[in-house]
């Protein structure tokens, strides 16, 4: 392959512009001429071997509330729970706060010790989305301990959770029933008066 380069003289204002660029050719290299020459993609520079990932022991769960939507993810790691990147004990609003640690405190600290758990939630307000944090935690751990761990712990922790509240495990199917004409709500008609 060969690479034009061009050498350009250039002298502002000068009456011989177009003539002061002159073309030299010089051969270079653009590819190699062996498919051997360069490594492949998703191969090791040195040997040419294919780099092995470990599989990461990964669980993922779903919580919802009316319109809030969570989704959990749970893997190997040192404790750490966020909430749209927000540690767990700086989620807003803080009158809810504990509605959040509910999973956490009802299993115990030590089954969360080892694991991150990583939840993203939208949709919904405020206190719809707490709840879809909510069962998003519990049911990932629940989750994780089912796939990595044992079937008796794993029924052992829906046991105690579904004990303290379902709602940590079943979603809530209730949802706000439309407005209808001739009445200020879903059910509630307007006043009706003969004189």
């Amino acid at each position: 392959h060969i690479l034009f380069v061009a050498n350009t003289r250039f002298t502002p204002g000068s009456p011989n512009e177009a003539q002061e660029t002159a073309y030299s050719v010089r051969p270079h290299v653009l590819a190699p001429s062996s498919d051997d020459a360069l490594p492949k993609r998703n191969q090791c520079k040195m040997t040419g071997e294919k780099p092995t990932k470990e599989p990461v022991e990964k669980a993922v769960a779903l919580g919802r509330k009316k319109k809030a939507t969570a989704l959990a993810v749970c893997k190997k790691g040192d404790g750490i729970i966020t909430v749209n990147r927000v540690p767990l004990n700086l989620v807003e609003p803080e009158l809810l706060r504990p509605k959040v640690f509910e999973p956490v405190l009802i299993l115990g600290r030590e089954r969360f010790d080892d694991l991150n758990i990583h939840v993203r939630v939208k949709g919904g307000g405020q206190v719809a989305q707490i709840y879809a944090v909510r069962q998003a935690i519990a049911k990932v751990i629940v989750a994780y301990y089912q796939k990595y761990i044992d079937e008796a712990s794993k029924r052992e922790i829906h046991r105690i959770l579904q004990n303290y509240d379902r709602s940590l495990l079943v979603a809530d199917p209730r949802r706000c029933e439309p407005k209808k004409f001739g009445g200020p709500g879903a059910r509630a008609r307007y006043q009706k008066s003969y004189r």
